[in-house]
């Protein structure tokens, strides 16, 4: 049998909600029985992909949305984070570790360094409207089991 669930929230672009991003994601992953680690790493990918959402997507002092959508598809966990920010210039540049638009503001630039470090696949695309980062991450066979 095909297992197959999501769920979808939206919350303003502010560092407080991170948190809550990363706990709603993990609270719905824990139904295909993670390990610590995996659950680990999922959320420290989701933590990144919602900061870069507050730091760079609105860059006024008017913030707007974070979309979160986890999906869950058998043992492959998705997770899409999308804003309707200002968007990414050069996403090939964005994606090397150490650059940051935000020099002056003490930004590591290692924000999809580490989302590509913990999870199976990034990718990322980017307009004038917004950008969309969608991580997949497969959870083992030793510990994958539906709950319900």
């Amino acid at each position: 049998m095909k297992y197959s669930n999501y769920m979808e929230v939206s919350f303003k672009a502010l560092s407080v909600n991170e948190g809550f991003a990363r706990v709603c994601v993990a609270s719905f992953c824990v139904q295909l029985n993670p390990s610590v680690d995996e659950i680990t790493d999922i959320k420290t990918a989701v933590s990144e992909a919602v900061t870069n959402c507050v730091v760079h997507a609105y860059p006024t002092s008017v913030k707007g949305d974070v979309i979160l959508r986890c999906e869950l598809e058998d043992d492959l966990v998705t997770i899409t984070v999308t804003d309707k920010g200002v968007g990414i210039k050069d996403i090939t540049r964005a994606r090397e570790p150490f650059y940051t638009s935000k020099p002056s503001s003490e930004r590591s630039g290692m924000g999809f360094t580490v989302m590509e470090s913990f999870m199976d696949d990034v990718q990322v695309s980017s307009n004038s409207f917004g950008t969309s980062v969608r991580m997949t991450k497969k959870i083992s066979a030793s510990s994958c089991a539906v709950a319900g």
